[in-house]
């Protein structure tokens, strides 16, 4: 799995690395975020998992593709990320 790149890019725009869980949707892919916390009673680190709508204006992402998401103003009601490159291909 993945772990959570958090980047802040110029004007304060946060970007994650993730892997697209669905492509079925017209110009949109869901992306799913690993992060790894640290519970605070037994002290062992558990994962969690979000998953994101991006937008992905030429429908280049497929399922199992490592990709970075940007925040951007809002698209829809539930997309306010867009795609920023594909890091890498599924095979």
């Amino acid at each position: 799995m993945e772990e959570q790149i958090v980047q802040k890019k110029k004007g304060g725009k946060k970007s994650f690395v993730g892997i697209v869980t669905s492509d079925k949707m017209d110009k949109t892919i869901v992306v799913s975020i690993d992060t790894k916390k640290m519970d605070r009673l037994y002290k062992k680190y558990v994962t969690r998992t979000k998953k994101c709508k991006a937008h992905d204006e030429t429908n280049d992402a497929h399922i199992g593709d490592t990709v970075r998401i940007v925040e951007c103003s809002p698209i829809s009601k539930d997309k306010h990320w867009r795609l920023d490159k594909i890091i890498e291909r599924a095979r």
